[in-house]
């Protein structure tokens, strides 16, 4: 996950990033699922179809790579068809600092119609959804605004963020009946708070997305959901002040037993970086980066999960891992779970099926 702020300041971690970007392609390494889903996995209220199917917003500095498994097994081995944001984890530079999450937005909303628009399947959502190059990531890294440098002028403030546009195209579907039609959204991380900004009628630097129009279940994955100190969760305490979520059916999960004092530094670090009131974290317990409240702490969610023993994120999987976090990234290797584990999906991916099958009682 590795989230805002905490990575700005590690300047190691940040030139390895770089190191990624100068050698990935300018378009994205997205993940095409093999399974298809059609109107028979869907039921209607009132005109609206529920689609048994589901875009993940990845966590901050991760992309659809990293959680192609996790979708694959959502797909084959639980019938939901699910697909992450087609994007590689460098899209996410522009948003350093605590920055307008507006880059990730943009993102977001074209893949959900996109979904829509192909009832659910998706083997259309694939590697040339979005254009984006790394002249447009310049551009936006130059130009968006908040975080910790005051980017555009502003001062913290969301709702004074000046209007600036996203570079690259994300094209939406020309299918006029996408507003009937609805899929569910999971946001790991970083990527839940955005997805809850996403469902939000209100305007965001200059944009309304009104996500809720789109989505009929919401799960966020060891998001931190209140509000801390630092520019970073400037657009946390944006959600919080008129939650969206609260009208759409969400579960917040999160991953507890990993103690600040007993996992490293990062743990540590996260824990404090999470704090309420930007107190000492290494008395806290959470998924190694989420403290549990944070994560449970979903304004307006109908249910929490608590997962003991579950890993914020799969370390060992990805490069890097080990430099990261070198005690968390050990007990994953030796076979502790992740929210994105075979064995962990089922105990929340129930929510997003209830959704799909409920209103044919």
């Amino acid at each position: 996950r590795l989230f805002t702020s905490f990575i700005l300041f590690d300047l190691p971690l940040l030139l390895v990033l770089l190191l990624l970007i100068a050698i990935s392609t300018t378009t994205t390494n997205a993940l095409s699922s093999s399974s298809t889903t059609t109107n028979s996995n869907s039921n209607v209220i009132d005109n609206i179809h529920n689609i048994k199917a589901a875009v993940l917003v990845p966590g901050f500095l991760t992309g659809a790579k990293e959680f192609e498994e996790m979708c694959d097994i959502l797909t084959n081995e639980y019938g939901i068809p699910t697909v992450a944001v087609p994007m590689p984890n460098w899209h996410w530079l522009p948003c350093l600092g605590g920055r307008s999450a507006r880059p990730m937005l943009e993102r977001i909303d074209c893949t959900v119609q996109q979904l829509i628009a192909a009832d659910g399947d998706t083997t259309q959502i694939g590697s040339q959804l979005f254009d984006y190059s790394l002249s447009d990531l310049w551009e936006d890294f130059q130009n968006n605004p908040g975080g910790v440098m005051n980017a555009g002028g502003t001062n913290g403030d969301v709702d004074s963020y000046p209007v600036v546009q996203p570079r690259g195209k994300f094209p939406l579907p020309s299918d006029t009946t996408t507003t009937k039609k609805k899929i569910a959204l999971i946001g790991h991380s970083a990527g839940g708070w955005i997805a809850r900004a996403y469902l939000s009628d209100r305007n965001y630097g200059g944009k309304v997305y009104d996500g809720k129009r789109y989505i009929h279940s919401l799960v966020t994955l060891g998001t931190p959901n209140i509000d801390a100190p630092g520019p970073a969760f400037d657009g946390i305490r944006w959600v919080n002040r008129d939650d969206a979520s609260s009208k759409v059916p969400s579960l917040a999960v999160g991953g507890t037993g990993f103690k600040g004092t007993d996992w490293g530094s990062l743990t540590e670090g996260s824990y404090t970086f999470c704090s309420s009131d930007g107190s000492d974290g290494s008395g806290f317990t959470g998924d190694g980066v989420t403290p549990i409240q944070s994560s449970l702490g979903l304004k307006g969610a109908d249910e929490t999960l608590e997962l003991p023993g579950v890993h914020h994120f799969c370390w060992n999987d990805v490069f890097g891992g080990s430099f990261v976090s070198p005690e968390l990234t050990k007990d994953h290797r030796e076979g502790a779970p992740w929210y994105g584990s075979k064995e962990i999906i089922p105990k929340w991916s129930h929510f997003i099926s209830s959704r799909t099958t409920s209103a044919n009682k």
